[in-house]
């Protein structure tokens, strides 16, 4: 706990806990930029490939499916191989389907690259691996929601950037068949620069990188150098599979927002493509402070009242935005509707952050497996979300049945509790980084 900073500077770039914060939100919003630079090109390339309504459902469902499976595995990786090696891999392999994508000609293979981007998504996992090994308890949920928050909006850039710069491909003189394809080489060779960036500038934690660390013999405070038997201690934590489900109803509810609200506004209210757009934007745009929002409330909280008042804080949220769910799909008018999807959104996206300012306390030494398989939770959500709406064929209706998944799951928040020894425990590692803090000013100096 001495090696890990106890307060965030943004402007500190020589200790090696900041530049995991900023690598990190940094490699994850070009992971998120890349993993939704297409949807808005949807339109164009919609009628190139003559796709049918069926067809984009399940390019819609397929780029956020496979995300399920890459957070499982990128966990146990980085208590493997550390997140710099992980992250550097993630990006240069991830930007692989992005330039595929760009060669697709036909509904298949353009579906399969859609898919294989999907893995750019458990990104997430490392970003919140990362600074959970180099930010101390009491700060630790601060720097999750924030670098997390950050990092997400990548998808709304995305929104906004791509259309435009297919507009200036085309200015240039280029087809508009050429024209989104070139476009698409952006985000992929954005995620190669992170890549170098992050391999040159980035460490596995506070004292170095795992590798060099194991092999001087020095213990981690992390998963075994196995990996995957972090997975497995995991998997048996009830705590892990409670979170699993709150997380389904907080990002999983995010991402399917990202993907209906702009249509639902243009179908139900009849407002225009521009207008709809900005709508839909603003939940996106909620994602630069309220995630942040909820990891400072839930640092805070468990500093007056303990580990107990995080899942508290997570349960109350999470009923919030189920409430404010029902709110949105009852909305007769679209101004009312906006105001309550904004309403909901700050719950969501706050609920998200204080997911992961609890994650770092389940357990310690299955970090990797934890936040692996509560971020795979997101995903599943998301996809169980499109299938529900493939089922009632009604948005309205599919948000109506959300809400009351999310009030339901609330309840598995409030479940999430701890020994007396796992809290005595958390309380004495707390101390200590506060008491190393106080004594070692260098210390200090390199967190502040």
């Amino acid at each position: 706990m001495s090696s890990k900073a106890t307060r965030i500077d943004l402007f500190r770039l020589r200790t090696p806990q900041m530049r995991a914060f900023h690598l990190s939100w940094l490699a994850f919003f070009v992971c998120f930029f890349a993993w939704f630079a297409v949807a808005p090109l949807m339109p164009l390339i919609k009628g190139e490939f003559h796709l049918s309504k069926d067809q984009l459902a399940n390019i819609s469902i397929a780029a956020v499916a496979v995300t399920v499976f890459g957070r499982l595995i990128v966990g146990p990786l980085c208590d493997r191989f550390g997140p710099r090696r992980t992250y550097t891999w993630l990006l240069v392999l991830g930007a692989v389907p992005v330039f595929g994508i760009a060669f697709a000609h036909s509904y298949a293979s353009f579906l399969f690259f859609r898919l294989a981007i999907g893995i750019a998504g458990a990104g997430f996992v490392i970003t919140q691996y990362h600074t959970s090994v180099m930010f101390a308890p009491n700060v630790v949920g601060t720097a999750n929601a924030a670098a997390a928050g950050w990092g997400n909006a990548g998808g709304g850039v995305a929104q906004s950037v791509m259309p435009w710069l297919l507009a200036a491909v085309i200015a240039l003189g280029v087809q508009h068949d050429l024209g989104w394809r070139a476009a698409m080489f952006v985000p992929g060779v954005s995620m190669l620069i992170v890549a170098v960036l992050y391999w040159r500038y980035g460490q596995d934690c506070p004292r170095g990188d795992y590798r060099d660390l194991r092999a001087q013999g020095v213990a981690l405070d992390v998963g075994k150098a196995g990996g995957w038997s972090v997975f497995l201690a995991a998997i048996s934590n009830y705590r892990v599979w409670m979170l699993f489900v709150t997380y389904a109803g907080c990002f999983g509810i995010e991402l399917f927002v990202h993907g209906v609200a702009a249509s639902y506004y243009v179908d139900r209210f009849g407002m225009d493509l521009q207008h709809a757009g900005l709508a839909a934007g603003s939940f996106g745009l909620l994602a630069l402070f309220a995630r942040a929002l909820g990891g400072i409330a839930s640092d805070r909280l468990a500093r007056k009242h303990g580990l107990v008042a995080r899942s508290w804080l997570l349960g109350a949220l999470m009923l919030g935005e189920g409430l404010g769910l029902l709110w949105f799909s009852s909305a007769q008018a679209a101004g009312l509707a906006v105001t309550a999807m904004i309403v909901f959104g700050l719950f969501t996206h706050m609920a998200c952050g204080s997911t992961y300012a609890l994650v770092p306390f389940i357990d310690r030494k299955a970090l990797g497996g934890v936040a692996g398989v509560i971020g795979a939770g997101g995903n599943v959500g998301a996809v169980a979300a499109g299938f529900l709406l493939k089922s009632t064929g009604s948005v309205q209706h599919t948000f109506a049945l959300l809400g009351g998944f999310v009030i339901a799951g609330s309840l598995c928040a409030l479940a999430v509790r701890f020994s007396a020894e796992h809290t005595a425990r958390e309380e004495q590692l707390y101390r200590e980084a506060l008491g190393l803090n106080q004594a070692q000013p260098a210390v200090t100096s390199v967190a502040a």
